[in-house]
């Protein structure tokens, strides 16, 4: 068996007998994940009582938290779990250099930005709009 990768062949293995076996499609009725999906953190969280303004105002308080802040709160155990969850985040984005959990925070509380297109088209004949009111 032949594989492309990169624009290179390379050989793959053909599948053992045990790896065939075990590729059987599912019996009709059949769940292969009967506990489904796991509930996000937000829905999580609702669950436990907080409300999506309690969820909002956590995370914008939290971001605007020190190291050391987030710190304390990340080792101790007198804070909520959400507040302790979200400055673990906080704190191993800025070991990485990354701004992924604080992208994700701050979409999670004020949403994505609309994002503009700017389309150009060119014809050689008038555009024709119609529209049917009825």
């Amino acid at each position: 068996m032949r594989c492309v990768r990169n624009n290179e062949i390379t050989k793959k293995k053909m599948p053992t007998e045990k790896q065939l076996a075990n590729l059987q499609p599912f019996k009709k009725g059949e769940v292969s994940n009967p506990t489904g999906r796991p509930k996000k953190l937000v829905t999580q969280l609702k669950g436990l009582g907080y409300s999506k303004d309690d969820i909002n105002q956590t995370l914008m308080n939290m971001v605007a938290m020190s190291r050391e802040e987030l710190t304390a709160i990340d080792k101790s155990n007198e804070y909520t779990i959400l507040e302790r969850i979200v400055a673990g985040a906080l704190l191993k984005s800025h070991d990485k250099n990354s701004l992924y959990s604080l992208e994700t925070l701050l979409t999670r509380v004020h949403g994505k930005p609309k994002e503009e297109v700017e389309t150009t088209i060119r014809t050689e004949e008038p555009i024709k709009i119609t529209l049917k009111l009825n």
